[in-house]
């Protein structure tokens, strides 16, 4: 279910203590089979799995003026669609400190490539007892390369040198 910052606060006041609330957040820009095993083994850390996703503005500053490569309002529906994600949330910093501190998750999760020391409210979830963790990548796959893969099957068929995305 895509919704509020407000609307997920109202929901959790029923599930708090009932459910482990587990909390993620990433850009999402091109789903692929990475994204889809890394949220189903998030969602294995509990009960309920919350995305908090970059709007395209947060993007822009992050990775470029070029990128999000898909909107916001398609990502946002591609993440509700599949199976682990219980809740999505979009948020506009470039990082979910905000929704982190709201939400109070019971596991904050990310993928293997952050070190845990530089995991965006480690110490918070930590100082009231929940855990941190990063979940190792199964596939050698990132939005990146697809970029560059297509930009490369694109190049190489003597299309468009100058191809923006």
């Amino acid at each position: 279910m895509i919704v509020s910052l407000e609307d997920l606060l109202e929901i959790l006041k029923g599930i708090r203590g009932k459910k482990k609330i587990v909390f993620t957040n990433g850009c999402f820009d091109i789903l692929h089979a990475g994204h889809a095993d890394y949220l189903e083994r998030a969602k294995n850390l509990g009960d309920v799995l919350i995305v908090g996703v970059n709007s395209d503005t947060s993007i822009k500053r992050i990775k470029g003026p070029q990128r999000p490569v898909l909107q916001e309002e398609l990502r946002l529906k591609l993440l509700d669609s599949l199976k682990p994600v219980d809740f999505v949330v979009k948020f506009e910093e470039d990082t979910p400190i905000k929704l982190i501190e709201a939400i109070k998750p019971d596991v904050l999760v990310k993928g293997g490539d952050w070190p845990l020391d530089k995991i965006v409210g480690k110490d918070l979830v930590e100082s009231y007892g929940g855990t941190v963790t990063t979940i190792p990548f199964r596939y050698e796959i990132s939005t990146s390369k697809i970029i560059e893969r297509v930009i490369e099957l694109y190049c190489s068929e003597g299309k468009r040198q100058d191809l923006q995305l």
